[in-house]
Parts: C-alpha cells; sequence; structure tokens
C-alpha cells in the first residue's frame, strides 16, 4: 500500500470481521500458524513496520508514534470498522497508543506481552535490555521451551540481515526512552473499548507481574495468563492463544 507516501507491505487474509495485527520486534507474523486459525474468524489485516522484514526504514521514522499515525491513516484509507486491534510486544505499545488517540474504527483492544508503559520507580529495570543481553540469555528468558527458539545458524545470509535489520528498526523505534513512553499512563483512561492482555506465564522480558500492573492501568481491562509460554505465546501455544483471542472477542 502506499501510505504517507511510502510502499508499505500489508498481508490481508481470511474473512469476516477485520483484525489488524501489528507485530514486535521479531518482524512479520502473519504466516504463523496461529494466524492461519485466527483467519477462518477474521479478516487480518497484517502491516509490516518500515524497517523490518526487508523493507525500507524512512529517514524520519525515528519513534513509535510514526507507527501509530501510520496505521491511523491505513484504518482510514481501508475504511475499515469494527476492528479487533492487536499489539504483540512493540506492536502492543504501537496499538495502545492508537486507541488513546481514536477508538471510532475499534471495537476491541488485544494486547499480547507488550512493553510501553514503566510500572516501576525510575531506578527499577521493568523491561530486559534486549540490546545487551547475550543472546543466549535472551532466549532463555523469552521462551518457555528455548529449544523451540529460531537458531541463527540454520539462517541463509540474506534471512540473517533482516534479524540484523530488524533490530536495528527496534532500536530506532523504542530505544529513547526504552521501550516506553513516560506520558502514556495517563493517558490510558481514554480507551473506551473493551481490552485484553494475553500473556506468556514464562515471560522474562516482560514478567506478568509487569502485564498485570499494565493491565490494572486500563479501565474494565482483563488478561489471560498462558502456561508454558514466555513472550510470543502465540508461537509456543498457538491453540490457547487463539482460544483466549476468540474467549474474549465473543465475549
Amino acid at each position: 500500500m502506499k501510505l504517507q507516501g511510502l510502499e508499505v507491505d500489508v498481508v490481508r487474509k481470511g474473512k469476516g470481521r477485520p483484525l489488524l495485527m501489528l507485530h514486535g520486534g521479531g518482524g512479520p507474523i502473519a504466516s504463523m500458524p496461529f494466524a492461519a486459525r485466527l483467519a477462518e474468524r477474521f479478516e487480518i489485516i497484517a502491516p509490516t513496520h518500515p524497517g523490518f522484514g526487508g523493507s525500507k526504514m524512512p529517514e524520519h521514522f525515528t519513534r513509535i508514534d510514526d507507527l501509530v499515525f501510520l496505521y491511523l491513516d491505513l484504518l482510514d484509507e481501508l475504511d475499515l470498522k469494527d476492528v479487533t486491534l492487536m499489539g504483540f510486544s512493540m506492536g502492543g505499545w504501537t496499538a495502545v497508543e492508537m486507541a488513546t488517540m481514536n477508538t471510532s474504527r475499534l471495537s476491541h483492544l488485544i494486547l499480547v506481552d507488550s512493553v510501553g508503559v514503566k510500572v516501576g520507580s525510575r531506578d527499577d529495570r521493568d523491561i530486559v535490555d534486549v540490546f545487551g543481553t547475550p543472546s543466549e540469555e535472551l532466549t532463555k528468558l523469552m521462551f518457555h521451551d528455548p529449544s523451540r527458539a529460531p537458531k541463527l545458524d540454520d539462517l541463509t545470509p540474506a534471512q540473517l540481515e533482516i534479524v540484523a535489520a530488524n533490530r536495528m528498526a527496534l532500536g530506532a523505534y523504542t530505544w529513547e526512552p526504552y521501550m516506553h513512553n513516560p506520558k502514556l499512563p495517563r493517558r490510558l483512561h481514554r480507551i473506551t473499548i473493551p481490552t485484553h492482555f494475553i500473556w506468556g506465564a514464562s515471560d522474562g522480558l516482560v514478567t506478568v507481574d509487569y502485564g498485570r500492573k499494565f493491565c490494572a492501568m486500563i479501565p474494565g481491562a482483563t488478561m489471560t495468563v498462558i502456561d508454558k509460554a514466555g513472550h510470543s505465546p502465540q508461537s509456543e501455544q498457538p491453540d490457547a492463544f487463539v482460544d483466549a483471542v476468540l474467549s474474549f472477542v465473543g465475549r
């Protein structure tokens, strides 16, 4: 799609009510098994954030709010209504910022192991430093079963380049202040649509305690914790993840 003069890759698949899916720092996820199941009930609209998945990073894109306004424009461009907005990790941060600005096209908000707020004091490390933590240790923090994590040794040189570019884009969007917007907690009261958090019980990057405190900041928000899953419950426990989504949207 052409948005704001940019070429934005957008996957559309499935049939039903629209579900706008915003991926996290690992890159696009619309080809994963959980998305195929959701596509049986929803029309999935899954853009790739500029700078991820081999796409070009515009020089003027430097913060999460650049994505926020891009996807508000996408909703308008496609004239989508009654949208379930789902965001994963940094995509969750993007989604919740969107919902504080305008919910007129949204029906539900789902945040999956989302970053975006600071729940502790100034000196507390609420979110692990993904750029300063050795990759082996980071894998243990992000996966309930580290053996299921993607292995860099199995990737081609072209795929490794994309992984490196994804990390650079993640840093550009989330580095300062790290993984949160200090002003966001004071704006969360503006979210008036049903909101649900889905969290991996074994997430060591942003813990369940972080998720519960984040959830408590949004009036009426609820939460599902999925066992035997880390930062990506949609990949480690796809059936339980889809069941949580369908239960919430149906409810």
